[in-house]
């Protein structure tokens, strides 16, 4: 384990861009695809700020698109380290979109990133402890393992749920599909 303890405060990265139309989709909003991106590259500042080191993305463990966001809005992402483990960290981003006109500011995503933190040689390095200032990051602390829990219950799950049976093909039945193997 690691003797080096970081602050929550020291992982935090703020970013603001100006929506354009280049950024829309079909529909005329911004794009989901793009924000996608630019939580990547928050992600990747915020875990590579609080590790010391190049970091990969593993997972995006949550991504929750609340509201749309319109041309001309300015977005705001802020990140940061709400977890750590050996050399991964989970990073809490939170996107907000502000109409420049009349300043009202809506909560547009929230999305959880799990970065892993590298050696030059690209060998997983060892990252921070995280120091827990207040009740909010103790919160978000257990948030992530939680979150982290029901991962592993999934892929749990998936090794051992045998789909082939005649149970499980039969409450098929329950949902809007229709199953046509020969």
């Amino acid at each position: 384990m690691n003797t080096v303890f970081k602050t929550v405060k020291a992982s935090k990265v703020t970013i603001s861009e100006l929506m354009l139309p280049s950024h829309t989709n079909f529909s005329g909003k911004i794009h989901g695809g793009y924000i996608l991106s630019l939580l990547d590259q928050i992600a990747f500042a915020c875990a590579s700020k609080f590790s010391g080191n190049y970091c990969v993305t593993a997972s995006v463990d949550t991504v929750d698109f609340l509201n749309p966001i319109e041309v001309g809005e300015l977005v705001t992402m802020k990140a940061s380290v709400n977890y750590v483990g050996k050399s991964s960290m989970i990073i809490g981003i939170r996107v907000e979109a502000e109409n420049i006109r009349t300043g009202v500011v809506k909560h547009c995503n929230s999305s959880y990133f799990t970065m892993v933190s590298k050696n030059i040689d690209g060998s997983n390095a060892l990252v921070p402890g995280l120091i827990l200032s207040n009740l909010d990051e103790v919160r978000r602390f257990y948030n992530c393992i939680k979150m982290i829990a029901v991962r592993k219950e999934k892929q749990k799950h998936e090794e051992i749920f045998d789909f082939k049976s005649d149970e499980a093909l039969s409450n098929l039945n329950n949902y809007n599909v229709q199953v046509a193997i020969s």
